[in-house]
């Protein structure tokens, strides 16, 4: 029997401030050149700020629930922001950074299940799956913001690269999070909307959307559009590709130190 969520349930979980210590830790050193491998810092900035952003996509969809109707999200242990609570952890956290290191995108990965049958209204529905890519895209602007308004303007170069990779990140998981293919928020965004019969015809087909999307990207004409959406955006915020592009060459620390 389901019961009200209670303080215990909401208490931040250590992982996460262990994450968002790494962060800032990891961030301090590539500022500041302590790090004797700059690609490694650049490394643990950029995964652990994915993993934060990836918590906080999830406690969204989940705080948006239990507003919703669902008190069982609290219980599971969905509000913590515990990054091992949203399923586990080789689809939740490896596969994303694997998806990153290949290709330098940000995908979902993580999950809250979410007891519907205690929802009412479409539009609530429709605000529980869309709570996680906003998220992101929140995540982006306020990592894109500070390079518009000059804030970064005096800052080390391999830091202001790992700052426009991660934003690179957050704005390639709210895009791609968005569209409207079954297994993504995009698709939970609409599904409440749709005839029961269509409902039903497209759902064998969601374990396999994301696939389909690291699927597609994979295709030249395609990834060339997405792209280029990505980089206009990024220019509309000041951020020059060169940033972007040398953050995730630093990303990538084994390759060695790049120049330039």
């Amino acid at each position: 029997m389901a019961t009200a969520t209670t303080r215990h349930d909401r208490q931040v979980s250590p992982v996460f401030l262990g994450l968002v210590a790494i962060m800032l830790v990891a961030g301090w050193a590539v500022w500041h050149g302590f790090a004797a491998n700059t690609g490694f810092a650049v490394f643990l900035f950029v995964v652990s700020g994915w993993i934060v952003s990836l918590c906080l996509h999830e406690y969204a969809h989940a705080r948006s629930a239990l507003h919703g109707g669902d008190i069982t999200v609290g219980a599971k242990g969905y509000l913590t922001l515990n990054p091992l609570r949203y399923t586990h952890a080789a689809l939740s956290i490896v596969l994303p950074v694997v998806f990153v290191i290949l290709g330098g995108i940000g995908l979902p990965g993580g999950a809250v299940f979410i007891e519907r049958g205690r929802i009412s209204g479409r539009w609530r529905h429709s605000l529980i799956s869309a709570a996680g890519p906003l998220t992101n895209a929140a995540f982006a602007l306020a990592l894109m913001l500070p390079f518009t308004l000059g804030g970064l303007d005096w800052a080390p170069t391999p830091f202001l690269a790992a700052f426009a990779f991660l934003a690179m990140l957050q704005l390639t998981a709210a895009i791609l999070n968005f569209l409207p293919v079954p297994g993504l928020d995009g698709y939970g965004v609409i599904e409440p909307w749709l005839s029961y019969k269509v409902r039903r015809q497209v759902e064998p087909y969601a374990p396999f959307g994301l696939i389909a999307v690291f699927g597609c990207l994979w295709i030249p004409e395609i990834n060339t559009v997405f792209w280029d959406v990505i980089d206009a955006i990024m220019r509309a915020f000041h951020i020059p590709d060169v940033y972007s592009a040398y953050g995730y060459r630093l990303f990538q620390f084994w390759k060695g130190s790049p120049t330039g």
